[in-house]
């Protein structure tokens, strides 16, 4: 059976914290929240079998309302300064929204499926439509993501983003990033299946979901 934890972490920008799963998580946008699920496999000693649990990370950035983020620290990585300068790397191009820019990995298609309400955007791996990139944009009244209250009653209003793979076992990880800004509600939403995520689908998401930028 799957759970669900949250943690609230407090940040200046271009700070680190470590989270459940050891990993590093640059955060270097102001007013966003971030949210990480991941699964972790237990080894059970009675049974050849294997439990998965999610783990969800949400990190909330802490800089002043109303900062701005400069192109070069809109993404990290293999995305870094991708919209400073031209970069030789082919493995992402750039996407430019309404509103918003993000990375696409370059061997992503566009997809006509329309999963939420708001949808914008919509690009999968070409071998696995479980690995995609998504970007929602819907009217809010709220100035800013913290108007939207703790992490975890943000992620009570959004919480059809999870699916029910968070709770019947389908396991995907998957990156959430949402700000508002102009009266707009803004997320984007990168996943991939486990066994894409380690064979390299891993890189693609975290680069589409941290590129995420909102104008």
């Amino acid at each position: 059976m799957a759970s669900t934890a949250c943690f609230l972490h407090h940040h200046a920008p271009s700070t680190t914290t470590r989270i459940q799963s050891t990993r590093l998580v640059p955060i270097n946008k102001p007013n966003l929240i971030v949210c990480k699920a991941q699964k972790q496999a237990a080894d059970d000693e009675n049974s050849a079998a294997v439990s998965r649990r999610m783990a969800l990370t949400v990190l909330l950035g802490a800089a002043a309302l109303g900062a701005k983020v400069a192109p070069a620290d809109a993404a990290y990585g293999e995305a870094a300064n991708v919209f400073g300068k031209p970069k030789t790397n082919t493995d992402f191009l750039p996407y430019a929204g309404d509103g918003f820019k993000l990375m696409i990995p370059s061997k992503w298609n566009p997809s006509k499926e329309v999963e939420y309400p708001g949808q914008v955007l919509r690009y999968e791996d070409n071998f696995d439509s479980n690995s995609n990139v998504t970007v929602m944009v819907t009217p809010t009244t709220k100035s800013s993501i913290t108007d939207y209250g703790t992490p975890e009653e943000f992620l009570s209003q959004v919480d059809y983003l999870l699916g029910k793979q968070a709770y019947f076992g389908k396991t995907d990880s998957e990156l959430i990033t949402a700000t508002v800004s102009d009266g707009k509600l803004y997320i984007c939403k990168a996943q991939a299946g486990d066994k894409r995520w380690f064979k390299g689908a891993r890189k693609f998401v975290e680069s589409a979901a941290s590129s995420f930028n909102v104008a």
